[in-house]
């Protein structure tokens, strides 16, 4: 027996036996989760996984799969670190029950002690001079998010959900395995690993929804070259998308405050690829947590996993305040009677009635021009 075939042998006698229908560390309000305790991977460090299943989960039916990090942190804020979570169970409900999403579940990895390492995009950390990886290295460790040297985990963990966690789903729940149904989504630096999946494996996932992503990498944006290098990582790749669906949003307040502008230059990379696949939102006086994101966590779900056609509405909708061109609108009705009025009534005479205000100073002198009035 070769060693790949042993390791799959143990990995499926453990997984097995150590699965419950429903775990007693946890309280899901809809749905059951079926937790695996401290999964086994040659990549990566073992953890736990939990796999929600919705109420009307069936073996005839089939199901998308929402692959999301922080698992720990998304259903029961009565066990997290800080008592916030996701409640990622009874939004996802509440959606299917609607009809807006197709039927899905949720793969939620738990992260380790590697967290930062594990999400932080390896192949642009490796674009960085040593001398750069140096001062990332530095800061990290001032921060206590590494002990060591800092080398980014990522492709491994990656590597783990593709090749060993995404296959024991497909075998073993009634899902679908095509990238059309199966996507992927975080937060923070969760949001990173899942902008860098979509671009690492766009075969294997169709969307990714990347809430509050941390641009930075670190935490100092002032000459900080990691955002540079995520943007340039990005323009290689693009052309490697095909179909994908990508949604970033990001607050302003705490640590998202740190985000507007680099999220900005994201946008601006991210402008050739079309408009119904991508969308970028800013949500005004929300902080970075899991409360800020349980509120908008609708909005990912039904742009990913709603019918595509109305992704198209989506993203007219985040652009609803774009300038428009000057005559594109033409008033009618009640707005036409009332623009009549004022050309024809004070506005429209102010050349006569107040003749020294077109030349007026203060109002900077040929600011104001006299035109001929001409119908709407």
């Amino acid at each position: 027996m070769t060693k790949t075939k042993l390791f799959d042998l143990l990995s499926f006698i453990f997984l097995f036996t150590n699965s419950t229908l429903n775990s007693q560390d946890i309280k899901q309000s809809s749905g059951m989760i079926k937790r695996f305790e401290q999964f086994p991977s040659e990549f990566v460090s073992p953890r736990n996984v939990d796999v929600w299943l919705p109420d009307n989960y069936s073996d005839k039916l089939k199901y998308s799969v929402l692959y999301m990090h922080d698992g720990q942190m998304l259903f029961d804020s009565t066990v997290t670190w800080n008592h916030q979570a996701w409640e990622a169970d009874d939004i996802s409900s509440a959606l299917m029950e609607k009809g807006e999403v197709e039927n899905f579940i949720i793969v939620g990895i738990w992260n380790t002690d590697k967290r930062h390492s594990e999400f932080f995009p390896q192949k642009p950390f490796e674009m960085l001079s040593p001398d750069q990886k140096k001062e990332i290295s530095v800061q990290l460790t001032n921060a206590g998010r590494t002990v060591e040297e800092f080398k980014p985990l990522s492709d491994n963990y990656l590597k783990f959900i593709v090749n060993e966690l995404k296959p024991y789903i497909d075998n073993n729940f009634s899902v679908h395995r095509n990238k059309e149904h199966s996507f992927i989504a975080g937060s923070s630096m969760g949001g990173l690993i899942s902008m860098y999946a979509i671009f690492e494996y766009p075969n294997v996932f169709g969307g990714a929804a990347c809430l509050s992503t941390h641009w930075p990498g670190v935490f100092a944006v002032e000459n900080n070259p990691v955002p540079g290098a995520f943007s340039d990582y990005i323009k290689s790749n693009l052309k490697n998308l095909n179909g994908n669906y990508l949604y970033f949003d990001h607050g302003d307040q705490t640590l998202d405050a740190l985000y507007p502008p680099l999220q900005k230059k994201i946008d601006m990379v991210m402008a050739p690829y079309p408009t119904d696949h991508w969308v970028s939102l800013h949500f005004n006086g929300k902080d970075h947590s899991e409360n800020a994101w349980k509120e908008r966590l609708f909005i990912p779900l039904k742009f990913l996993l709603s019918n595509k056609s109305d992704t198209k509405n989506m993203k007219m909708n985040s652009e609803a305040f774009r300038p428009l061109n000057f005559g594109s609108i033409k008033p009618t009705g009640w707005l036409k009677k009332q623009m009549h009025k004022d050309i024809d009534g004070f506005v429209g005479n102010l050349d006569k009635i107040v003749p020294d205000l077109i030349n007026d100073p203060i109002y900077s002198a040929g600011r104001l021009k006299k035109i001929p009035k001409q119908k709407i």
